[in-house]
This record gives structure tokens, sequence and C-alpha cells, in this order.
């Protein structure tokens, strides 16, 4: 029978050894235990791995009754920002302040909520948990990775650059968000998840009052770049001072809601079709209105001539009659006729 090993026993395992013995100069040689001259020595780090102090972490998570598109852009926020961590749905009974707690049980400094309204409106919450400010956000012409096939591809979790337009610094409110944006999309440096490869961009440029996020590979040093996605359209509500509430710091003027554009929309649609309807009702009024009789135009008997008067004569003698010409050919016209009825009766 085999006997049972012990790890302190003779029959146990022998311990590992190191592939080689460091020289006496290297300061991490340690002695052995059995004190052979061999030594223990450490496997250098990798090159990501440092003094991880920007600690950022950003909550991306959803209210419920989000549709598949929002999932999608939801999922590929995730892939894109390895310093991201998810969480289960929120009710849309519960109010906003909550996710400053959920932010703080899931330690987490930052946030990006995806609330969902009617079913078709999506709107966006880019926060500073729990201090403050916060940004919603009407997000607008999504489209993800799955849905657009772009030849683009990056690295997993390798760290973007970030672009912004130049109005960002013009006006006090972008320069806020850009700060906003900074914070959340920038991966921090020697993240454990992240990769030390810089190899995708994200633009933040302002176009119609809206901001367009775009993400773009870098595939030469000569700064070529090809799109990745996803692609989204974020039109400006309101800043706020704290976080998900607070006092009002900005509120876009140019904003309109969807509710607004679409009453829009019904009215002007309306409008039309009563429109048409006055126009119907014109035209019966005219077909049944009676008709103006205008008098005798004086200009009518301009051009009129008048005719010579004939004298009148009287016929006090009848007119002879004509003589009848008989027609000699017709007998034999008939003639011929019956004759050929004859001959198709014998045939």
């Amino acid at each position: 029978a085999a006997t049972k090993r012990k790890p302190d026993g003779p029959a146990g395992r022998p311990k590992k050894r190191a592939k080689r013995a460091p020289s006496a100069a290297e300061p991490n040689a340690k002695p052995g235990p059995e004190g052979a001259g061999q030594a223990e020595y450490s496997i250098p780090p990798p090159v990501s791995q440092g003094k991880w102090k920007n600690k950022e972490r950003v909550l991306i998570f959803s209210s419920r009754g989000i549709n598949f598109r929002t999932r999608h852009l939801m999922q590929d926020l995730r892939t894109l920002m390895p310093h991201s961590k998810a969480d289960t749905k929120m009710d849309r009974k519960d109010q906003l302040f909550v996710i400053n707690e959920a932010c703080e049980m899931k330690n987490c400094n930052k946030c990006i909520f995806f609330e969902a309204k009617k079913k078709q409106d999506l709107y966006m919450w880019l926060s500073n948990a729990p201090q403050g400010p916060s940004a919603k956000f009407l997000v607008q012409n999504v489209h993800t990775l799955a849905e657009l096939k772009m030849t683009g591809n990056c690295l997993r979790g390798s760290r973007p650059l970030l672009s912004f337009d130049p109005t960002f610094d013009k006006e006090p409110h972008y320069a806020l968000l850009k700060e906003l944006f900074i914070q959340i999309f920038s991966t921090p440096r020697y993240h454990p998840k992240s990769q030390p490869f810089v190899d995708h961009v994200f633009t933040f440029t302002i176009t119609d009052e809206r901001i367009w996020f775009r993400n773009y590979q870098i595939i030469e040093e000569d700064a070529s770049l090809v799109e990745i996605g996803p692609r989204f359209v974020l039109n400006l509500i309101k800043i706020f001072q704290g976080s998900f509430g607070g006092a009002t710091l900005y509120e876009n003027p140019h904003y309109q809601s969807p509710n607004m554009h679409r009453r829009l929309i019904r009215l002007s649609v309306a409008a039309k079709f009563r429109e048409k309807q006055q126009v119907k009702e014109v035209q019966k009024i005219k077909k049944k209105g009676s008709k103006v009789l205008i008098g005798e135009d004086p200009t009518e008997v301009v051009f009129e001539t008048p005719a010579e008067e004939k004298p009148v004569e009287i016929q006090l003698v009848k007119p002879e009659s004509k003589p009848i010409v008989k027609d000699k050919k017709k007998p034999r016209k008939i003639q011929r006729k019956k004759q050929k009825k004859l001959f198709r009766t014998e045939a």
C-alpha cells in the first residue's frame, strides 16, 4: 500500500529552487534555507505596473426601460474604459441622489448614468460624486460598435488621447465640461487593468451647439486616423452644482425638449391639414354660389357690319319637277346576286 505523503516528511515534495544563483553584487540576493550558496531572486515587475496615484473609478449603469441600442452603447463604454465599474439597473421610482450612495458602495468617485424616459428619449448624467458638479445631456444619433462595422481597431485596455475643440477654452461652462470629461474618460496611469500603449483618440467637437463624440485609431506615426466607434451626440441641458442636483450653474438656452419637438411636428402637420380643408370649403362655396348675370356689353356690336337688304321675291308658279332617270345597271346587279346565291346552295 502506498504511504501517505506528508509535507514535512522525507517523502514530501522538494522546495522549488531558483533557476540561477545571483551574484554577490546583486542587492536582492537572499541566502537559501539550505545555506549551500543557493539564493532566490525576485522577478522584475512589468512595465505597466507602478505607483497608481490617480485612482479614478467610474460607475457606468442605467435605469430600467432602456432599449437595446443604449445597452450596447453602455457596454461599449465599459469596454473602452478599463477603470469603469458596472452595477445593476436602477428603478425609475428611485430618486437620483441615491446614485451617490451606490457610488460610495462601489468605491467610485465618478459616474455615468443613462436615464431613459418614455422608452424613446435617452439622457446621460456625468457626475463627480458626491460633491459635484454634474451635467445632464440629451443623447442623440447613437451608433454602437457592432452597428457601425468600422475598419478601425484598438488594443483592449489601452489608454486614449483626449482631443478637444478650441471652443472648450473660450466659454466657462465648456471649460467646466472639459475638466469633467478629462477626469471621467481618461484612463489613469499605471492602472492594473490598463495597457501601457496609446493607440486611439477620443475627440470632443462642438458643432450646432452640441458636443459630438468620436473614437479614432492611430494607425501611423503621421497621425492618420481610422474611426472605431461608438459615436453619439450630447445636447447639453443643465449643469448643477451638486451631484445629481443642487443649484443650477448653467442652462442651455438653445435646448429644445423632445416633447416640445414632437409637439411642434404635430402642430405643423395639423396646420397643413386645416389649410387643405379650408381650400376645399372655399371651392364648394364657389360652386354653390349663384352666377352673376352681366348686362349687355356695348362693345359687342363694334365689329358687326350691316348686310345689304335684298328685295323679297314671291314665286307664284310651281317649279317644274326634274325627270326621273332609271339606272339600267341595277337589274343586272340583282340578277348576278341571285345567281351567286343559287351557286352557293348547289355547292
